[in-house]
């Protein structure tokens, strides 16, 4: 299994970002994804998440009406578009396969990828 994130950098706060997240060696469309952040000095913060067909998809209050996650089973791709960035968003970004997913829950994961930094700044 192989989860390879990009699209990460610096932006001015109010801009946009898409990052990507590459899968490999399982059957992407067979599990539900995830985006997990984690900032400097915090613990990892479960960002949204999305359901095998991306039919169902999951966001944190902090980041709901800014981020979209979407997925191409195709292309074994996720993505997350993210607007009006915020300082606070700053962090670095991993993708995850989730292993199990209890409604009201955050996910557990069995796979993560490396991870790419997000740095919103003016």
């Amino acid at each position: 299994v192989q989860l390879v994130e990009s699209g990460g950098g610096m932006v001015q706060p109010g801009g946009s970002l898409r990052l990507s997240c590459a899968a490999s060696g399982f059957t992407f469309s067979s599990y539900a994804m995830s985006w997990v952040r984690q900032a400097p000095g915090k613990g990892p913060e479960w960002v949204s998440g999305i359901k095998t067909s991306g039919g169902s998809t999951y966001y944190a209050h902090s980041v709901k009406g800014r981020f979209t996650i979407s997925r191409d089973n195709a292309k074994n791709t996720l993505y997350l578009q993210m607007n009006s960035l915020k300082p606070e968003d700053t962090a670095l970004y991993y993708c995850a396969r989730v292993l199990s997913w209890i409604p009201g829950r955050d996910p557990k994961y069995d796979y993560w990828g490396q991870g790419t930094q997000v740095t919103v700044s003016s």
